[in-house]
């Protein structure tokens, strides 16, 4: 199962890219990859867009894995849909190409590795539970009933996936109502509020 991180996105209401954000002195960015690694995720990518350039080299001096491999989306300001189409057809290039992809957004500092093996095990659509996800899987983690992230997506779906991703919807048109999705309720192991503005991460912080 691999690991996509999206974290293209320009921060503007945050004062710049959230990806560079620290929280408890670490990236959030980074943060979030220690959490897909440790939920099980390997290989992980994470796609970049605004600032590209100016944010790995951040990301890799403060502590971004040498092995975890960065993409960018140079139409990042379409909205995420346009860093989960790059991110799932840089996957689509690996070899071998994993059975699913676990796709976190990095302004969700509250998704812990507890929430991610639960929306990852073996249910509905996967294979020999020993090996993981399949292709055919579409699970997404829910809160108190409602969806929300990581969102575990099966190989045989990316094509469908990348071609509904538009603006900042990412995969949420294709989801909708797909008779293959399953919801994991990880109310008890995760807080899946977003941090979009400084006021936000102060709050979290003194949390």
């Amino acid at each position: 199962m691999a690991g996509l991180l999206l974290a293209g996105g320009a921060g503007r209401r945050m004062g710049g890219p959230k990806a560079l954000v620290r929280l408890d002195g670490e990236r959030l960015a980074v943060r979030a990859v220690r959490v897909l690694r440790a939920g099980g995720c390997d290989p992980v990518t994470v796609v970049l867009g605004a600032h590209a350039a100016e944010v790995e080299s951040a990301l890799r001096a403060d502590g971004l894995p040498a092995d975890v491999c960065t993409v960018v989306a140079h139409d990042w300001d379409e909205g995420m849909g346009a860093s989960l189409r790059r991110g799932l057809h840089a996957l689509s290039g690996l070899l071998p190409v994993p059975d699913a992809a676990l796709v976190h957004l990095v302004d969700l500092p509250g998704i812990t590795p507890e929430a991610i093996r639960r929306t990852a095990r073996a249910g509905p659509g996967a294979a020999d539970p020993r090996n993981g996800p399949g292709p055919d899987v579409l699970r997404r983690a829910a809160y108190d009933g409602t969806a929300g992230h990581p969102v575990l997506i099966g190989r045989h779906h990316w094509a469908g996936v990348a071609g509904s991703a538009t603006g900042d919807a990412g995969a949420r048109g294709y989801l909708a109502g797909h008779p293959d999705l399953e919801l994991v309720e990880c109310g008890d192991l995760a807080v899946p509020d977003d941090v979009d503005t400084p006021e936000q991460l102060r709050r979290l912080t003194g949390a």
